[in-house]
Formats: structure tokens, sequence, C-alpha cells
């Protein structure tokens, strides 16, 4: 899928036109034997996670297989993309025979997974992520990392106290440009930041939509999992035929909206830049606009102001264009995706998405950083480095901590615009000042028995 390749064809600049580095091949990391290949489970065979697992198993020492889905149909459809993905690869149509497990902590219990790939839907991110870290299963992580702060604090506390390898979906991390912009800004190029302004569209309103049987291949009480019981309509779930854009994305109980959706993005990318990739802001306001009916209510047009101890004030909204504009004292760098378009879907117009990079000079783009100056880490695939962190051991581009920390950024930005007032936040202690109400907010009831409040942690 489009989606994750996330590296846009070109990078205008004043040396001329800077091609932009390609997914790595299988080359780069695929010098270890076959006997030394990294077996990779897949849970949540859906539109997101089949773009995912083609770039995983696009690297030689990866070998997917074992999937797993709430939805029979989507898990065959899983194993068959896989097993065909390696019969046409090697030639061999019995190169892979992927295992099925309908329930995933089966999964888990198979020794010979080392690493697994999480692309459910954003409610089941935080708790078979955990259950996988105690498995001892490294893991690739779909972002938001967390549907709340709390959930976030346990995930990130037991990854690093497991030393799993866990590397978030943030692939903007793993594109020249985006890298390029925050060392720029990081080393002083558009003098002393002051603000940062992030394009980030809402989503649209939706219809009402009846009530519907329950499709015999989907588990719907698992696929709800620690959110209410509400009844199963189509449009609220995934599209049982094709691969569209799930109709979950849009509704605030199973995520937040584009706030998290993309937000995760840019916000990482933003802190990138701001030198606040372990912190976060401390105060945050936010107004926007709610549908008033239809199945899908999450957030529209909004627009939040985060200030940040540094002195940088964060300015995020559907009026800028989509990307990371850092303003200085001395200049500006904008940085965005480029020509690349998710999905048809998606609520933008391709206009606003013209240039990769840009500046208010042209000459800042292609200053050259210095070996005594700040240089950051370098990675051009987010899967690539993901297997190359497993076999080092070392921290990958988008480790859990930082993940938390930009997913932080987008959760209480959604508090905020759920109270509609300023919120003064503690980023050490991860608890609003003085407000219990915001407070009660870091957290979300849990329907039993799913839910990272039942996971049993060792």
């Amino acid at each position: 899928m489009k989606r994750r390749k996330f590296i846009a064809s070109s990078v205008t600049a004043a040396a001329g036109t800077i091609i932009m580095p390609a997914i790595v091949p299988s080359s780069v990391i695929g010098k270890n034997p076959p006997s030394d290949n990294i077996n990779i489970g897949w849970i949540g065979c859906g539109r997101q996670g089949r773009g995912d697992v083609r770039e995983v198993m696009g690297f030689d020492v990866a070998r997917v297989i074992a999937v797993s889905d709430v939805d029979s149909k989507r898990m065959t459809l899983g194993k068959e993309y896989i097993d065909g993905f390696y019969a046409k690869k090697t030639g061999n149509t019995n190169y892979v025979n992927s295992k099925t497990f309908s329930d995933y902590k089966e999964m888990l219990l198979d020794k010979s997974i080392d690493a697994v790939l999480i692309t459910t839907p954003d409610h089941w991110h935080s708790q078979p992520a955990m259950e996988a870290a105690l498995a001892g299963k490294d893991i690739y992580l779909e972002k938001p990392t967390s549907l709340t702060i709390t959930e976030g604090r346990l995930l990130s506390d037991l990854v690093r106290r497991k030393k799993i390898i866990l590397q978030v979906g943030t692939q903007q991390r793993s594109s020249f440009q985006w890298r390029l912009a925050a060392e720029l800004v990081r080393n002083g190029r558009i003098g002393k930041l002051h603000t940062v302004k992030i394009g980030l569209p809402g989503d649209p309103s939706g219809p009402e939509a009846p009530e519907m049987p329950v499709p015999k291949n989907l588990n719907y009480d698992m696929w709800l999992g620690s959110t209410p019981e509400v009844y199963y309509t189509e449009i609220r779930v995934h599209p049982q035929v094709g691969f569209d854009r799930p109709g979950w994305l849009r509704c605030e109980q199973f995520g937040a909206g584009m706030i998290t959706g993309w937000g995760q993005h840019h916000f990482d990318s933003a802190a990138w830049g701001m030198d606040t990739e372990l912190t976060g802001p401390v105060s945050i306001q936010a107004v926007a606009q709610f549908p008033k009916s239809g199945l899908w209510d999450v957030h529209g047009d909004f627009m939040s102001v985060a200030e940040y101890k540094n002195g940088i004030t964060q300015l995020t909204s559907g009026s800028y264009t989509n990307g990371v504009r850092y303003e200085g004292t001395e200049g500006w760098i904008f940085v965005s995706r480029g020509s690349y378009r998710a999905t048809a879907s998606d609520p933008i117009t391709q206009a606003q998405e013209s240039k990769a990079l840009d500046a208010s000079d042209p000459k800042i783009l292609s200053s050259v950083i210095g070996p005594n100056e700040i240089h950051l880490y370098e990675s051009t695939s987010q899967p690539g480095n993901w297997l190359d962190c497993i076999k080092s051991r070392k921290e990958p581009i988008s480790p859990v901590e930082i993940g938390h920390r930009a997913c932080t950024v987008c959760l209480v930005t959604h508090i905020a615009m759920k109270l509609g007032r300023k919120l003064n936040w503690d980023p050490d202690k991860e608890r609003f000042i003085n407000d219990d109400e915001a407070n009660s907010m870091l957290s979300r009831p849990q329907r039993a028995p799913y839910g990272t409040n039942y996971v049993k942690i060792s």
C-alpha cells in the first residue's frame, strides 16, 4: 500500500533536485543466511497491515510465518497474501505455509515466532503489544501507540523493562526530508526556533447506520475488545469486501480521529526538530467542531495551541498546509509528504501537497551539516531499521518512549478539544495540574475481559 512508503519523489532545493531514496533493498540486511531469519507473526490483516507486511517481507532476513485476525475472512486473505508473496519471490509454492490464529494470544505462545507486526485498529494496539512483550517478542506497532495516556505509560515501561525492540510505525522518521528539516532546525539554520505550525485536517461527519447482522466470519465481541458493547453495522467496523478505509477510524470509541491518526506522525516529526522528543507541552488549549448526528463522531475542523517549557509555541489546525512549518528568528522551513496521498478518501486536496521541503531562503536547504554539528538518527526504511535493530539489539529510530510522548501530545490535545478550555500539563508526572476532570480522561473504562487492566504483568 502506498501509504507506508512515505517517501516523496523529490525535494527542490537551491542546488537542484535531490532524488529521495527508495525503501532500502533487501540486500542491505539480507546478509544473514536463511537459518538466521527473523520469524514474524502478523496480527491484524486489514488495510493498513497489508502495506506494512509487504514492506517487511521485502527484506530477506524477515520471514512472516503466521497471521491472526478476528475476521476469519481477512485472516484467510492474509494467509493467501503472505504465501503468494513468498511463492512469487522464491519460485517455491511451499516456501511458507503460514499458520493461522483466530486469537493472537495463541500466536504469542508459538516459540518459533521471534517478533510480531501489530496492525490492528487503534483500540487494539497497547494490549497485544504488552502481551507480546511479556512473551519475549520484538514488536512493530502501528500508531497511535495507545488509546489513552495511562495505557501508553504502562506499555512503554513494560517494553523497556523487558528489553524488547519495539518500533513505532511513524515512518516520517525514515524519510529524508523530515530528518533534514529537523537537522537544519536543530543546528540553528533558521535562528532561534519560536513557533511550529502543523497542518492537520479533520474528518467529515457520516450518515446514520442501521443495525446489521454480525457476519459469521467476524468475532465481533473480540473486535470491540475493551470498548463498550454497541450494535454491529458494517461502516462502524471494516468493509466485508475489499480494503477501503474502515469506518472505525471515525468513531471515538475506537480512537480519536485524525488527531491520533496523522497527528502522531506530525507531532513526532515536530518534536524531532523542537528537541522535545522525551517531554511534552506545559499547556494545551483547543477548539474543535464535532458532528451533531450520524455514526461518525470524531473531530472535524479544529485549532490547538501548545506551549513548551523551552518557549516554543506549537499551533495545529487544518487551515495550515498539511505538514510541519518551523519558524525561527532568521527564517522558516516547511516539510511535508510532498505529492504523496494516502487514499482517495483523505480529507485534503492534492493541491495542498505540492512540496516536500521548502524554506524562506533556498540556501537554507543546501546548507551542509558539519561533522561537529548535530546529526540525527538516520534510517531509510522503518521496517528495515526495526529488523536491523532486532539483530543488533540497538534502539530503533522510533522507540516506544518517543512514540508514547508523541501520542501523548495527540491525546492531551483531544482532551482539550473535548473540554474547550486551557489545560496545564506536567509532562514529567503526566498529569494535568489541579484539574480532576481532565485527569479523569487519562484512561477509559475497560470492558472485561479485554484491555490493559487485565494483562498480568510479570
